[in-house]
């Protein structure tokens, strides 16, 4: 694929990134009404011996939807935590062909199967208008439950969007390349940041030698 291929393909990525990051920043604001349930259910149980489980699960409904929301985001973001041995010290193409052979050999497909499956537990829920197994928990159950279909959506197109600049990482133009390299630096947290600019500096003084 040539260079205009190369610019479709970028364009698509960041048109992709715009839609995970407005929705995972959208989600993100949930964690306030989530803490502040947290905290009124500590204190009441505590100070006033009061409580709820329609308080409780409200609390594990609004940590679901946070969590289901943001997690695509945060993989584009680099955020997740990852435990890697061997990726981190090797050169940069082969971390990029890594990356991209484990989305789509992996990530993608998984994100495919549990979509599936998603959608199948959420109209099952629906069908039978399932609700809390408390009798003083919460209605509509099968609401939550939406949250995994729609949140598994969201990883696919964050997947997507790495598959996507990794491509034209490895295949682009140097120029687009180096551009894609650079906007994924911006989005990352600042300890990887730092990291991958010093591996990026290491083998481009390799490679002048």
């Amino acid at each position: 694929m040539g260079g205009p291929g190369m610019q479709h393909l970028f364009r698509l990525s960041n048109i992709l990134d715009r839609v995970v990051s407005a929705v995972g920043a959208a989600g993100a604001w949930l964690c306030i009404p989530l803490i502040l349930i947290i905290v009124f259910d500590v204190v009441t149980r505590r100070f006033l011996v009061l409580g709820s489980t329609k308080l409780q699960e409200l609390e594990w409904h609004l940590h679901a939807a946070l969590f289901f929301l943001c997690i695509g985001w945060a993989y584009i973001r680099n955020a997740h935590v990852r435990i890697e041995l061997v990726h981190e010290r090797l050169p940069r193409k082969a971390q990029l062909w890594i990356e991209l052979l484990g989305c789509l050999l992996f990530f993608i497909p998984y994100c495919v199967i549990v979509f599936y499956h998603g959608v199948d537990w959420w109209e099952r829920s629906w069908a039978i208008g399932e609700v809390s197994d408390s009798a003083t928990g919460l209605p509509y159950r099968w609401v939550i439950k939406a949250f995994l279909p729609v949140g598994i959506a969201f990883m696919f197109l964050g997947a997507l969007t790495i598959l996507l600049r990794k491509v034209v990482e490895l295949f682009g133009p140097p120029q687009l390349a180096e551009q894609a390299f650079r906007l994924e630096q911006e989005e990352q947290e600042p300890s990887e940041k730092e990291f991958i600019v010093e591996e990026m500096d290491t083998s481009s003084t390799e490679e002048r030698q």
